[in-house]
């Protein structure tokens, strides 16, 4: 290709990336536009909560741009936990709220996420308004939810696909085709259920690995069919041996076991929503999306006369800058949390697997300086495990939902060896140090004996600091935390018998304990804040356009999607040296 093709070349792709910039940027906008239009509630409505419609997540967030795919202009609405608790309580004493719809078939939360809303929806009820539940293609989560209902009804079209066989957790093993080529992992850890890594050196789960995977699995499914036995008024018994055989095959099952209380098509249901609402046209049932009573209620409140600020600790923990967990960033919101005098009380809410121990120490310090000065509680979401509960440990007092994945004190090291893979293909590799083992971490040799020691040592040493930093905050002897560590993973329920928390109870539980700690005795008293502050749509295009982007991958919608997501979060900070506190896994309540 001549010089001046090139040129041309480069012209023709300049104006094509500026024409892309231009539209996000155009598309910004509009959502900014959008998100900052006023809400118009109805005089008579219903709250209606459809989680197929919105990403329930830990902060309430707009996306800042429309779904280009299909040229719509519907936003991908991201409605925070929080928030939608809050809504629900304020729905609770609002006279234009009627009663809730609730759908909850194709949510994404997490089972600690649901037990917070169904917590919500429960109390909702005691106001005496309805809450009305209608399902087309239940699932474990989406039925869970529905027993808050006070009715329950099932669309009576045959053909859905019914996923209520009970909670089960996947892993995948890759040593046999790693070996394949030529690829040889290098693990040391410390904690005989620590499993982190595993999915590289086996063929198979280890027996600690499968006896706390069972018993996680088991403790979660306890949660779940105690919850519909109790509300439906059947026996636990009952309702496994109506999952274990099977017997859910058609809607009239569902209705003959005791699972719902009426079949009904989409215009009875309708009419149905109409007699409750006591309208008689259709189009006088005023639905209210649930994100816009949020935005309504929730988001643009006035002040109380104190702040209680809620710190989101959402996501993988890294070093350096950047979003969520990165740590020199976080630290310094911790900071500004510490000096800010309208702050009187914070709660640190966790809902992460964990990461880098360098950058959990980091936090865990800032933290502590932060609880010296200011009540410091903390509540977790669907994991506080590992470097997650590193940084949390050292709360006042820790409150978790049942189901939260919490625990896993143990520590890992995983360095790959690639020699075989480069004689494979070829490639010849050769090393010049001034000293013995100077490529050590070149990732192209495997570790000797003497530098497999080295590894275990610091993997010893940051385990044992592990230990005598959950022995000195919790009150225990080192002897009892190295009993019940060991890498091994708890459900919250767990966690409170063996003392690594001290309440089971929702967020909501956890921000009043916090005020009530600061004086603040009642919520008309102070305002909950959220912290760090969520990017504004602006922000979320230049992240979108910057280097932060994440690259398509070829596993996305694929069984394997899960395995890429875990071995993404372990390797994510390029440090082949790096020591980690981490959960293995993520986990979906389908």
């Amino acid at each position: 290709m001549n010089s001046f093709s090139k040129t041309v070349l480069a012209v023709i792709c300049g104006i094509l990336i500026l024409h892309i910039i231009g539209l996000f940027f155009l598309f910004s906008l509009i959502g900014a536009a959008a998100g900052s239009e006023k809400v118009v509630l109805p005089r008579n409505g219903v709250l209606d909560i459809s989680l197929a419609d919105y990403t329930l997540a830990e902060q309430t967030q707009d996306s800042p741009l429309p779904d280009v795919a299909s040229l719509s202009f519907e936003m991908n609405r991201i409605v925070g936990l929080w928030d939608a608790v809050q809504a629900i309580e304020a729905a609770a004493a609002d006279p234009a709220i009627q009663y809730i719809f609730l759908r909850p078939d194709g949510g994404t939360a997490g089972m600690a996420g649901l037990e917070e809303l169904r917590a919500a929806l429960l109390n909702f009820r005691k106001s005496g308004k309805a809450v009305v539940a209608f399902l087309e293609a239940p699932g474990n989560g989406s039925y869970y939810l529905a027993t808050a209902a006070d009715k329950i009804y099932l669309s009576s079209y045959h053909g859905a696909t019914y996923q209520m066989f009970g909670i089960t957790s996947q892993q995948f093993f890759l040593k046999d085709i790693l070996e394949k080529l030529g690829v040889n992992v290098q693990l040391i850890r410390h904690g005989k259920y620590k499993s982190a890594g595993e999915m590289f050196i086996r063929s198979s789960s280890s027996a600690e690995n499968r006896e706390q995977y069972q018993a996680m699995v088991d403790a979660s499914w306890k949660t779940f069919s105690g919850a519909v036995a109790q509300t439906r008024g059947i026996t636990e018994e009952q309702f496994n041996d109506i999952i274990d055989n099977l017997r859910l095959v058609v809607p009239e099952d569902f209705l003959n076991y005791g699972l719902v209380d009426e079949l009904m098509d989409r215009e009875t249901l309708v009419n149905k929503l109409c007699t409750l609402a006591q309208v008689d046209k259709r189009e006088d049932l005023h639905l209210v999306a649930l994100p816009d009573y949020v935005q309504a209620k929730v988001v643009n409140v006035l002040p109380g006369r104190a702040n209680v600020a809620v710190l989101f600790a959402d996501g993988d923990i890294v070093d350096g800058k950047g979003q969520n967990l990165a740590a020199d960033s976080f630290v310094q919101v911790i900071d500004a949390l510490r000096k800010d005098n309208s702050v009187k009380a914070v709660v640190l809410r966790v809902n992460s697997p964990g990461g880098s121990v360098t950058a959990s120490e980091k936090i865990r310090h800032e933290l502590d300086l932060l609880g010296r000065e200011k009540p410091l509680v903390a509540s977790y979401g669907d994991y506080a495990a590992s470097g997650g509960y590193w940084i949390s440990c050292g709360c006042s007092r820790i409150f978790a939902d049942a189901t939260t994945l919490t625990g896993s004190i143990g520590v890992f090291s995983m360095i790959p060896d690639f020699s075989k893979v480069a004689g494979k293909l070829g490639v010849g590799v050769e090393s010049v140090s001034s000293n013995k083992h100077g490529d050590i971490l070149s990732l192209m040799r495997p570790f000797d004996a003497q530098e497999t020691a080295y590894m275990q040592a610091s993997v010893e040493d940051i385990y044992e600091l592990f230990v005598n930093l959950v022995a000195s905050s919790r009150g225990m002897e080192p002897a009892r935390v190295d009993e019940i560590a060991q890498g091994r993973v708890w459900v919250g329920s767990e966690a409170l018998e063996i003392g690594l928390v001290d309440e089971v109870g929702t967020l909501k539980d956890a921000v009043a304990y916090a005020a009530s700690q600061a004086g603040l005795l009642y919520e008309g008293d102070y305002k909950v804040v959220s912290y760090p502050a969520v990017p504004t749509p602006m922000e979320q295009v230049m992240l979108l356009l910057g280097p932060l982007q994440e690259e398509p991958t070829v596993l996305a919608d694929t069984p394997f999607e899960p395995m890429a997501r875990s071995l993404k979060g372990l390797l994510e900070d390029n440090q082949p040296s790096g020591v980690f506190a981490r959960l293995p896994y993520y986990l979906e309540i389908k």
